[in-house]
């Protein structure tokens, strides 16, 4: 076994990318005696330093290039970043010499990004859903869509993050924040504990001030677990608000990207620029009319009072630490003037097992249509079970690719138990779920606790959550999503939910920040073991 960590230890650091380009990377400019603090630093904090002429975007991806080096692969050694972008130096100066002649583009104008890497970049950086298989596959034709409406804003595309392998559909063993690439994600918080998936490396490295905003994406829980439990704010849109082109799938009908953020407000900033139809993603044609130009519009009003907000109380009593945070907060939201509504709403076991028959299904046709267009050596999901059977160590020490064989098994999307499955998913997550209760309590959006703290890491026993998330509703729908920190159980965060109905993201923001406004519960995480948690 011994041998086994000393290869996987070896290879990460090669393919990885980080040493090989970071160390000369920032070596290129020197950062100004006066550099602007850049832990918990926002959005607007920094583009403001930068108006001023206090910091230039130059200056700020320095720090968080010698922060990434001094804090994920030495010190706590995180392992959130898989690699750096070795041109990020070069497109900040040019941004910086573009803001000095015809001013920024907008509010991400020089600010450092960190995306998934299951998102599509045509660019000196490798896209490989954390698997070793796609380490040498060719590079994306093209950025996906998102990326282009990142740059475009001006945004610097930093880096890639570590993710759990395949987003997490491998294995039902899995270790979230695990992949062959990059190996086991830290949680900033303890090192021993688990930063949840699949956007862990996102979640880790945005807790840890590594960029200042960050892309994940979801199927079920993969932003808001992770941004739970690493103390951020985390916003899963619509479905169809913001393009999938690009992405390793898993499914067209749950997957989305968001944001990953520190702050609401981060969020919809981040939210604003990479909304947008895509003539290519057919569910985006949905949410044309729909698209808010500014996500943080009508924030500084935003308020809860007299607001009627459904509350899960199943999932408040699921834990009872949990419960405790809970209760408190929940006390204050009615202090200000919110009315909780008790609602009772179906258990996730009326569509669980048909929400796994449709992402069997999607994930054998979506992934083999995208590798396809890819090209290289892997063509096919056959071939990365090929590919995972020949290189077991690296690739399986820990657990195996059951999920992948499940799929691989699966016929095509005329499929009769598909099309029933999916049937079901919809009348149970839409029209019998969250619509028909925000309907019948008269309420404008669900609220409650988001999951558990973190759990242990244990690749042996594979430990993993143990108990609840409220994500499976409206994953399933289709339906906004949004995290934010609500306190912490012994030193570790923990968040309340925000859920809407269909295109309600910018109500879902809007209540977001006023809920933010009052509990203020965000902390940045001082890089403990388990052991040296609080009490």
């Amino acid at each position: 076994m011994a041998s086994i960590f000393k290869a996987l230890h070896r290879r990460s650091f090669l393919v990885g990318g980080l040493f090989a380009s970071t160390a000369p990377l920032w070596a290129r400019w020197k950062v100004s005696a006066s550099v602007v603090p850049i832990e918990e630093a926002s959005v607007e904090s920094l583009q403001k330093a930068m108006t001023l002429g206090s910091t230039t975007s130059v200056e700020l991806v320095r720090q968080y290039l010698q922060r990434i080096q001094s804090i994920d692969r030495s010190g706590p050694t995180l392992r959130s970043v898989l690699e750096v972008n070795p041109d990020a130096l070069d497109i900040a100066r040019s941004l910086d010499l573009e803001r000095k002649t015809k001013g920024p583009r907008g509010p991400l104008h020089g600010i450092p990004v960190l995306i998934k890497d299951n998102i599509d970049t045509a660019d000196k950086m490798k896209t490989t859903a954390g698997s070793l298989a796609l380490v040498h596959a060719p590079t994306p034709k093209e950025d996906a869509p998102l990326v282009v409406s990142l740059r475009k804003a001006g945004a610097v595309i930093l880096g890639k993050t570590n993710l759990s392998e395949w987003a997490n559909f491998r294995s039902t063993r899995s270790s979230s924040g695990w992949s062959g690439r990059g190996l086991q994600t830290k949680n900033p918080y303890a090192l021993d504990r688990n930063p949840s998936g699949s956007s862990s490396g996102t979640g880790s490295s945005i807790s840890a001030n590594l960029a200042t905003v960050g892309i994940g994406t979801e199927t079920d829980g993969s932003i808001v677990s992770p941004s739970n439990a690493n103390g951020l704010v985390g916003f899963k849109p619509t479905v169809g608000l913001v393009s999938r082109r690009g992405i390793i799938p898993i499914s067209h009908t749950q997957d989305t990207p968001g944001p990953m953020t520190r702050s609401v407000r981060d969020a919809a900033l981040v939210l604003s620029a990479i909304a947008g139809v895509d003539p290519k993603d057919p569910a985006t044609l949905m949410a044309k009319g729909k698209i808010k130009k500014d996500y943080t519009e009508g924030f500084e009003s935003a308020s809860l009072k007299g607001v009627r907000l459904g509350l899960l109380r199943t999932y408040v009593s699921r834990h009872p630490e949990v419960e405790k945070v809970a209760r408190r907060v929940l006390e204050r939201l009615s202090a200000e003037g919110a009315i909780l509504v008790d609602v009772e709403l179906p258990e996730r076991s009326i569509f669980g097992e048909a929400e796994r028959e449709v992402l069997s299904f999607e994930f054998k046709a979506d992934l083999n249509a995208y590798l396809a267009e890819r090209g290289g050596a892997m063509k096919t999901l056959k071939d990365l079970i090929d590919f995972n059977e020949a290189n077991k160590e690296t690739e399986m020490p820990f657990f195996g690719q059951e999920i992948f064989l499940n799929a691989q098994a699966r016929g095509d999307l005329k499929d009769e138990a598909y099309l029933k499955a999916l049937a079901i998913c919809a009348r149970g997550a839409r029209q019998d779920g969250i619509d028909a209760y925000l309907e019948k309590y008269k309420v404008e959006a669900l609220i409650s606790p988001t999951s558990t703290p973190a759990w242990l890491t244990d690749h042996i026993n594979v430990t993993g959550g143990g108990g609840f998330s409220c994500s499976s509703l409206p994953a399933v729908a289709g339906y906004p999503h949004l995290t934010i920190p609500m306190g912490a159980i012994y030193g570790l965060p923990i968040g309340m939910s925000l859920i809407g109905n269909a295109w309600s993201d910018h109500r879902i923001l809007q209540l977001g920040y006023a809920f933010e406004k009052i509990t203020q519960a965000r902390f940045a995480p001082r890089f403990l073991t388990s052991a040296e948690v609080p009490n």
